[in-house]
């Protein structure tokens, strides 16, 4: 650990409790007793914007200022409401750049932080349009790019998430979980903690730049990604970052299906009533890949952000039962004869509910293709349920977890 990073991340946390305060490091005791640990979660949903980014922001601008007045960043999502939120802060003028394509609702919470500090300019389909039209505006207006990641007073800042947990344990914890995207908030977290303790990085399966670069020793670009889990889904790590994080171990990096991550979100709505977007429940899922070796110790899971729109919640919930194994959808073969759909109906148990019936055409003159949606209770039903239709004569093919056909006909 280098005691000038560690010092700076003091100065940082100390500067920013003028604009917010420290954001809340809980005991949950739902995750606690499930995992036989003492699991705190570190609340960056309740900040200002909802997530940690206005930390590096935050302090980016205050060593920046007076020399830049105009700051530029490319975001769909949080970096931009924290450099939005800061520019009105100082007031300084920020120009941010959204792919076309970002939803109103994030559209308007970035000007409704920002006010009449900031411009927001909706450039490119795709984020690589809008990075690129936000780089050439730098270049030819002399503004400050500043970077989500990938910037050192950025990853200063995103430390003060480090320096508040442990000045709310009283002590570094023994485990923390962290999630990763472009590697600012795990860089900043394990360069002030050093080897005090010991580390989980969380990556969505669709975007691993994590686990890539320390594979190739280089950050590598990992498109095409997935971009569910928003706030984590960069195909390539920061070489700010990298920096600080190649030394650690390819054996500490989990990676986590984009609908598994779902589980969590879910189970954390309904049990305990807080709201956490895809990425902002990596750290709560990953608990299980680690739960053997966090027995009786203190784990810090980092719940990075809450801005979930609720927009997205059916879907949240499909991939949730999809995983969980609880809802499948099969392309059935269906005899054109009478009785053929009540003995189909026959074999569904008590549990079993049929959440979607479709006619999708008739391939032959005797027989009809059927989407057909099965949701239960349990997911211990499915094979019986598959073995008496198997035992009937019916003919299907389970799509569950045919991505291509299921964007189609799901």
């Amino acid at each position: 650990m280098s005691e000038d990073f560690q010092m700076g991340a003091i100065a940082a946390t100390r500067a920013m409790r003028a604009v917010f305060p420290a954001t809340p490091l809980l005991k949950n005791e739902h995750l606690s007793e499930k995992y036989d640990a003492d699991i705190y979660l570190k609340r960056e949903d309740l900040s200002p914007v909802r997530s940690y980014k206005l930390r590096g922001a935050f302090n980016a601008m205050r060593k920046l200022i007076p020399e830049h007045q105009v700051f530029v960043c490319a975001s769909a999502g949080n970096h931009a409401q924290g450099v939005a939120f800061m520019c009105s802060h100082f007031g300084v003028q920020g120009v941010i750049y959204m792919p076309v394509t970002t939803p109103q609702q994030k559209i308007q919470k970035t000007k409704m932080f920002g006010g009449a500090n900031i411009e927001v300019r909706l450039v490119g389909d795709y984020f690589d349009q809008t990075l690129a039209s936000a780089q050439q505006f730098c270049a030819d207006e002399g503004a400050y790019f500043l970077s989500p990641f990938d910037d050192d007073n950025v990853i200063e800042g995103q430390a003060s998430v480090a320096v508040e947990i442990e000045d709310q344990l009283g002590a570094a914890p023994d485990h923390i979980i962290l999630p990763v995207g472009g590697g600012g908030l795990s860089a900043g977290t394990r360069a002030f903690f050093g080897d005090r303790c010991a580390y989980t990085f969380v990556e969505p399966t669709g975007a691993p730049s994590l686990a890539r670069a320390l594979e190739e020793g280089a950050p590598v670009d990992v498109s095409p990604i997935n971009s569910f889990v928003d706030g984590a889904a960069v195909a390539k790590l920061g070489m700010r970052t990298f920096e600080k994080l190649k030394d650690a171990q390819r054996s500490d990096v989990v990676l986590l299906n984009e609908d598994r991550i779902c589980v969590s979100i879910i189970e954390m709505l309904n049990i305990e009533g807080i709201v956490l977007e895809p990425a902002g429940a990596l750290s709560v899922e990953a608990l299980g890949e680690v739960a053997e070796h966090i027995k009786g110790k203190t784990v810090v899971c980092i719940a990075s952000g809450g801005n979930f729109d609720f927009e997205r919640l059916p879907e949240v919930k499909e991939r949730a039962q999809r995983y969980s194994g609880l809802k499948k959808y099969f392309i059935l073969r269906m005899p054109q004869r009478p009785g053929a759909l009540k003995e189909f109906l026959s074999i569904l148990g008590p549990d079993d509910d049929i959440c979607r019936f479709e006619y999708l055409k008739k391939s032959a003159r005797n027989f009809g293709s059927v989407l057909i949606g099965i949701e239960t209770q349990n997911p211990d039903t499915f094979p019986r349920f598959l073995s008496q239709l198997d035992d009937a004569g019916f003919t299907y093919t389970d799509i569950t977890n045919d991505e291509t056909l299921a964007q189609f006909v799901i």
